[in-house]
């Protein structure tokens, strides 16, 4: 045998070429299998087996010729009994290693069958992929003749259904929309699992294993066998061959561009492999484009196919449970079916689907089959189709199964039909990190959470009830981003101009088009008010309940703003910023009804806060005489009151207040006020590795401050250890008192905040700040990463500026920030506009410094 070091040089050069072989990449299937042959035609050189009743067979991807640059090479060791043979399987490894072919193995016996199959599903489904490698032959097929036979006995119902559970497990774990912005290739929906797990269900089904000795892939196997069969004809067979090659071929890149096994596609990643395909610069997102049309043809497959074996193992109901809906489909159970077999309208789909709203039914197969080809010839066909919206109008007015049922029209391509101007927005990329899917899957899971509210009991939930019909808030959040493909900035007003084309073409009125156009021309404006706006300013209320023509824009605004919200990501909707959001809604509810201005309800919501708690305390009272901001009484609770009168009355010239909430730790901060207060408190709570959510500014007008600030930790981003408190605390006070060097601690800390930052996911690095001229200050948004310290920078400066904070709102968006600070100059007065322009070149010079 050639020397072990001699092999892996060839082996490593061997595999170099085909690594640097462009042209050979462009096929993902053909590389995979030539990357396959190779691994296996080193192992067969190097490994030769001593035992007659061992049998090395490859396993996992490497069994199916589907090995990505550096995928696991996974071996299954099979003996009929293990007995001592450890010694010989950890030569064979050894070797491999040394080789630097890096394998993983598992060794099993024939009792491990029936073992794993009443113990591991994973390891279950790696015995229907393995592939004879060396060893003796006979063993292996007696192997794979004990297997089936097992299975054969087995509940075969029970074996698929337990597969169908373990995609609705990866799902969770990955994500099951086949449109996150950053999937991962392999097992979020619409990745290559999705076609693997079928595969199994087949091979459990029908008795048979795919792993054949040609040299092409098991997935061409597989789409090969349901061609012949005729359970997909040429058509279909070519979406999923070119669908699944375009995953593969991602994955295949992926790994290169990396260097090493990696299957989330991230945004660094996608940009690198697009300039690997050939799109042009910058036209990274065509590339993602085409991989989401592809994922999801994947996607919607590997669901067809599950639902064909749901139905295969469900009881067969009587013709007699049959009911007629028309004269084209009838129901029998909750199974729709078409009674002809010619391919459909446009009108006849969308009747498909209204029954199925209706009667929350499943497609059966061959309907299902002949609406996916009917839309793919209206798709190519040149001339358009007269049709009616009426069934489209009624869907929306459903009482459920609303989102699910667009949301599968949007899966089968049909909404693109049905309303032109979506197809933009299907698989419109949306950048960044606050936004986790394409703008088509955003829009259908907004419409999902707010259709789910019906089974929530909370105040949102019971607003959402107690609207009747709900088609215009509905149609609203469909069209709420249907501008973003032309404008992501101003996508609001471009949209509602387009709602109004798309309502007059549904045959809706006047009067809801204009509802409609209201609803998606605001989408983000209570948002902004909410998160970025102090809500206790009478100013602000007035300004906003200004917009609503009526209560009823208010209550649908409300829902259609949580819907938006709670479907960007995970991490966006929190109950901070759903108290928020409620707070701002009620207010302004109360206003209109009562037809109040902002002065009179912040009055009189105090004044009865006031008497309710404090109304025999005299100091308390004197106390709140003193603070300029009514919000004051809001924001803390009656003891915390009470705790500050008790501090001032002591004297105390430094109060330091914990308090822990849902998702936050509070620090409050009671002293006087002096010179960058605010600034020396940030940099405190920042050199302590604090990321600042929210803070507020109180000023009594004997110039005692009470700052409060809402913190996590800024690595977990979970609350406060108690045994930091007293290290906090000292350093506030070495703050308050100038014995605490801020700018000397901060450039020490900045360098251990890099290291951390450069290790999590990319952060935009766009700085965007604006001014508005508010009637009492004037308001600075600062737009940036959300970093530590960042708080502290902007602060620093504006009091270098001469610029006093009176109110800071932070609000953030996953990694985005967007820090509100309503200011004055030190002589009370407003900024100039002419002033703008200095500030803000100053304000993005440090931000880009942190940065």
């Amino acid at each position: 045998m050639e020397n072990s070091v001699n092999i892996k040089s060839q082996f490593l050069e061997d595999r170099n070429k085909l690594f640097n072989d462009e042209k050979l990449l462009e096929n993902s299937y053909r590389f995979c299998v030539r990357h396959s042959l190779l691994v296996e035609e080193y192992i067969i050189k190097i490994v030769q087996p001593q035992s007659p009743n061992c049998v090395m067979a490859a396993a996992g991807g490497f069994s199916r010729r589907e090995l990505s640059p550096y995928s696991d090479i996974d071996l299954m060791f099979i003996f009929p009994k293990i007995e001592d043979h450890e010694k010989e399987i950890r030569e064979a490894i050894t070797k491999l290693w040394d080789a630097g072919i890096e394998v993983s193995h598992t060794t099993r016996e024939f009792s491990d069958i029936q073992r794993f199959m009443n113990e591991d599903l994973h390891a279950l489904t790696q015995f229907f992929e393995t592939r004879f490698l060396l060893g003796n032959k006979s063993i292996y097929d007696e192997w794979n003749k004990h297997l089936f036979e097992i299975i054969e006995k087995a509940n075969k119902q029970q074996l698929v259904f337990d597969l169908f559970d373990d995609v609705e497990a990866r799902y969770k774990k990955y994500g099951k929309s086949p449109k996150v912005l950053e999937p991962n290739v392999k097992f979020t929906g619409g990745g290559l699992r999705d076609i693997h797990s079928v595969e199994w269900m087949y091979s459990i089904k029908n008795n048979v294993l795919l792993t054949e000795q040609d040299e092409i892939t098991h997935t061409e196997i597989f789409l090969n066998n349901l061609l012949k069969y005729g359970t997909i004809n040429r058509k279909a067979y070519k979406r999923l061959y070119d669908s699944y090659q375009t995953v593969l071929n991602a994955r295949n890149h992926l790994h290169l561009v990396e260097g090493r096994k990696n299957d989330r596609l991230e945004f660094e990643q996608q940009e690198l492999i697009a300039d690997k395909l050939g799109y042009k610069k910058n036209n990274w997102k065509e590339f993602m484009y085409n991989y989401f049309r592809a994922s999801t043809v994947l996607n919607r497959f590997s669901k067809t196919m599950m639902k064909r074996y749901k139905q295969h193992y469900a009881t067969v109901l009587s013709d007699f449970l049959t009911i007629d809906l028309d004269d084209d489909f009838e129901l029998k159970g909750n199974m729709l079916i078409f009674k002809n077999d010619n391919l459909l309208s446009i009108s006849e789909i969308m009747r498909a689907f209204y029954y199925r709203a209706v009667h929350d039914a499943f497609f059966e197969m061959s309907l299902r089959s002949l609406i996916i080809e009917s839309i793919h010839l209206i798709e190519a066909s040149t001339t358009p189709e007269v049709t009616s919206s009426v069934f489209f109008r009624e869907l929306l007015k459903l009482p459920a199964n609303v989102a699910k049922t667009l949301s599968s029209m949007n899966e089968f391509s049909f909404l693109d039909i049905l309303l032109p101007e979506f197809k933009s927005l299907n698989g419109f990329f949306q950048t960044g990190v606050y936004h986790c899917y394409t703008a088509d899957e955003h829009t259908l899971v907004a419409l999902q959470n707010i259709e789910h509210l019906v089974f929530e009991d909370n105040h949102l939930a019971r607003l959402y009830k107690s609207i009747k019909s709900k088609d215009l808030l509905f149609l609203a959040a469909l069209l709420h981003d249907i501008g973003k493909p032309i404008s992501v900035a101003g996508h609001e007003i471009i949209g509602a101009e387009i709602a109004n084309s798309v309502m007059q073409s549904l045959g809706y009125g006047q009067s809801e088009i204009v509802f409609v156009q209201f609803l998606i021309r605001h989408h983000l404006t209570m948002e902004q008010i909410a998160f970025r706006r102090d809500l206790n300013d009478p100013a602000t209320l007035d300004n906003f309940i200004s917009i609503f023509p009526s209560i009823k824009a208010l209550d649908y605004l409300y829902i259609l703003t949580y819907g938006d919200l709670s479907a960007v990501n995970p991490q966006v909707w929190t109950k901070w910023k759903a108290d928020l959001l409620q707070e701002l809604y009620m207010k302004s509810k109360s206003m209109l009804i009562e037809q109040l201005s902002g002065e009179e309800l912040i009055t009189t919501q105090s004044n009865k806060i006031i008497n309710e708690n404090f109304d025999n305390n005299s100091s308390v009272a004197e106390h709140l005489g003193q603070v300029d901001d009514v919000g004051y009484i809001f924001h803390f609770s009656e003891d915390e009151i009470n705790q500050h009168v008790i501090e001032i009355e002591k004297g105390s010239k430094i109060a330091v207040f914990f308090k822990v909430s849902d998702a936050f730790t509070n620090i409050s901060i009671l002293t006087k006020d002096s010179d960058a207060l605010l600034a020396r408190l940030c940099g405190a709570l920042a050199i302590n590795d604090l990321n600042i959510h929210d803070a507020r500014i109180f000023t009594r007008k004997d110039g005692i401050v009470i700052d409060s600030f809402n913190v996590t930790d800024f690595r977990t981003n979970d609350l406060i250890d108690e045994a930091r408190y007293s290290k906090i605390e000292k350093d506030l006070k070495k703050a308050i008192d100038g014995e605490l060097k801020i700018d000397k601690e901060f450039e020490r800390v900045k360098s251990k905040w890099k290291r951390i930052i450069n290790a999590s996911p990319s952060k935009t690095k766009k700085i965007i700040i604006d001014f508005e001229d508010q009637e009492n200050f004037t308001i600075i948004d600062v737009h940036a990463a959300d970093i530590i310290g960042l708080l502290y920078t902007i602060t620093h400066k504006l009091a270098e500026l001469g610029l006093a904070v009176s109110f800071a709102k932070i609000a953030t968006k996953v990694d985005d920030i967007i820090d509100a600070f309503y200011v004055l100059k030190n002589n009370g007065q407003k900024l100039r506009k002419s002033e703008y322009d200095f500030i803000r070149s100053e304000l993005t010079t440090v931000i880009k410094g942190l940065l």
